[in-house]
């Protein structure tokens, strides 16, 4: 057979998509299509602004700041505002801090804060321990197989959810910060999570090989606790050892020091916090999926041995009556959002109409939220804490929002949601079971219905 130049061939590639079939952009459609852009005087008005301006400074709603205000008829004590810095760990902050107002409170601490890196160290070295358990479990499945695409995308991830934090603490429980501060590489992980990332992948091959080679699942396990032991070493040089034991004594409000005292973190977490944090439950409102429902989200566990994300859902009306029946009792509430839409972080606010886009490009863009979650416009990728909330006529008309992005952000470390907002871009919220309607609670008592890992309310979980 006469063999054909390669030069012909990659020619012929090249022409076959020049020259593509119906659907591709034809220079009829080009010809039209630029012909029909007129630049009038809004639109030279407008490209001369965006051409030499931010955007969202352009679009920014003047007469929504000048109608806003910072009050609340209600707002739960805290003090401090915590920062996460570069890291993806908005979760493990936010579960500390709606324990934290407890403890001041209780305790007189003139200021306190629980080590977030403490908890961040455990869930790293239960999250490898989770992946290569994984990767044992799915050892005779294709590499582009769907969910083993996602574990390997991302093998240790930053993100989680609040049933995480639950785990880690009645597993590990908590120390005051100074006992395990944060380190460089655990306020800017990305150099960390990818190092760790490529030993987990390499590990992930050798186990595979073992199995194509007829070894055992024993033996498979023995290699997985040879390399959780370079993981935790790997981990102790970039966050520092967590304490078995710690010697502490603090200052009151009144001024007086107490003397040393011996705990371990769970005994601390006894001691200091007392919360039974199995008695919370994850309450969702994704109109995407049926209401009234129970769901369960594979493989969204951080710890391989314990439960997935699981939650009621039920409409963004009952989710807000949770929320500020909470708030008006003093519980600081844990929620998840989608922080990338409609928020200003030099002002700290939050609210539907912040900017008018569609003045600008006169042109309609709007989805449903049950549309932004099922083409990927809208999803929880932020968890806050609820400590405060302005009632009117009987109902909120916005809430005062915890974040953990430091005092320089925000109002001082803080944002008002407007209730707008809280329809829009609020998913879910964490709160006691006895403090959420009966009817939401046999939710619970449901077969729960099993989601895929790629469900678009966790895709930030893998990122």
């Amino acid at each position: 057979m006469k063999s054909i130049p390669y030069s012909i061939i990659v020619f012929c590639f090249i022409g076959s998509v020049i020259y593509a079939g119906p659907g591709g952009l034809s220079e009829e459609f080009l010809d039209k299509t630029q012909s029909s852009y007129r630049m009038d005087p809004h639109t030279r008005a407008m490209y001369n602004a965006i051409t030499n301006n931010n955007i969202t400074d352009l679009a920014l709603n003047r007469e929504l700041l000048r109608e806003h205000n910072d009050l609340f008829s209600h707002k739960i004590k805290t003090k401090g505002i915590t920062n996460q810095k570069s890291s993806g760990r908005c979760w493990l902050f936010a579960a500390l801090n709606t324990l934290r107002p407890k403890v001041i409170k209780e305790h007189k601490f003139k200021e306190f804060e629980l080590s977030q890196n403490h908890l961040a160290f455990w869930d790293k070295l239960e999250k490898a321990n989770a992946f290569l358990e994984r990767i044992i479990e799915m050892r005779d499945r294709d590499c582009l197989d769907r969910e083993m695409e996602i574990l390997l995308r991302n093998p240790v991830p930053d993100g989680g959810w609040w049933e995480g934090a639950v785990a880690l603490i009645e597993k590990y429980g908590v120390v005051p910060k100074d006992i395990m501060p944060e380190t460089n590489s655990s306020e800017s992980t990305s150099a960390m999570n990818q190092l760790l990332s490529q030993k987990l992948r390499s590990s992930a091959s050798r186990l595979r090989k073992f199995h194509q080679q007829g070894k055992e699942v024993a033996v498979l396990r023995n290699e997985k606790e040879k390399v959780l032991k370079d993981v935790y070493r790997m981990l102790a040089m970039n966050l520092g050892m967590p304490p078995q034991k710690f010697e502490w004594r603090y200052e009151d409000a009144n001024s007086i020091v107490t003397d040393v005292r011996t705990f371990t973190p769970k005994e601390f977490y006894s001691e200091f916090v007392g919360l039974e944090l199995g008695e919370y439950v994850n309450v969702f409102s994704d109109p995407s999926k049926e209401y009234g429902r129970y769901y369960r989200m594979r493989m969204t566990s951080n710890m391989y041995d314990k439960g997935d994300v699981h939650f009621a859902n039920v409409s963004v009306k009952i989710l807000k009556k949770i929320a500020y029946t909470c708030v008006l009792d003093d519980e600081p509430i844990w929620f998840a959002c989608d922080m990338g839409k409609d928020q200003n972080s030099k002002l700290g606010i939050m609210a539907a109409n912040l900017y008018d886009y569609d003045s600008i490009y006169r042109m309609d863009m709007r989805l449903s939220k049950a549309e932004m979650a099922l083409y990927r416009h809208g999803v929880p990728n932020h968890a806050m804490v609820f400590v405060g909330v302005d009632i009117q006529d009987d109902k909120p008309v916005k809430w005062l929002v915890e974040n953990s992005w430091g005092s320089d952000k925000g109002a001082k470390g803080y944002w008002t949601l407007y209730d707008d907002w809280f329809d829009k871009h609020v998913y879910c919220v964490i709160a006691k079971r006895s403090d959420i309607p009966e009817k939401v609670q046999k939710i619970y008592d449901q077969e729960p219905i099993v989601l895929p890992p790629w469900d678009p309310m966790f895709a930030a979980f893998w990122n």
